[in-house]
């Protein structure tokens, strides 16, 4: 979880790869008026997040009834979505992939073929609630290489 340019295609991509896990973008479950919203540089409310939450629930539950491993790159960006999510299976687990503004502003400057416009940068990072010390949270630096961040991801996990 977190913010654009935060890493999460990319680290999850290679920690579901490293542990044998099933790979989801939580991005391909927006639907297409929330991605033409994003495109135009209109931040997401609560209500548009809805569906696309639910979708995510729904296919966090499918993985844990199918013992599926599964490795799902969404935001979370605030603990009320974190909570709907964990709802779905009773060992999520979140990794918030934690970035300095300036190497986020820099990532999402070079990305290229994304809906999310930088200029949404900031909208993220006032939405974002951090995980509480009481949330099943692991927080990550993943201002580094996405082999170092994925290595701290397996060790905080025992995996």
């Amino acid at each position: 979880m977190g913010v654009s340019g935060a890493g999460k295609t990319t680290i999850g991509r290679l920690l579901a790869e490293q542990l044998g896990a099933t790979f989801v973008e939580g991005d391909d479950f927006h639907p297409p008026a929330n991605v033409a919203k994003m495109r135009s540089g209109t931040p997401l409310g609560d209500h548009d997040r809805e569906p696309w939450l639910e979708a995510l629930a729904q296919r966090i539950a499918g993985a844990e009834a199918a013992h599926e491993d599964l490795v799902l790159a969404c935001s979370a960006l605030r603990r009320a979505y974190r909570e709907r999510l964990s709802r779905a299976a009773a060992e999520a687990r979140f990794v918030h992939l934690d970035v300095p503004q300036e190497v986020l502003r820099e990532r999402l400057r070079r990305r290229r073929g994304h809906f999310m416009p930088e200029s949404l940068l900031q909208s993220q990072l006032a939405t974002l609630e951090p995980p509480a010390p009481d949330e099943d949270a692991l927080v990550v630096d993943a201002s580094g290489t996405p082999e170092k961040t994925v290595a701290a991801i397996r060790r905080d996990l025992g995996r």
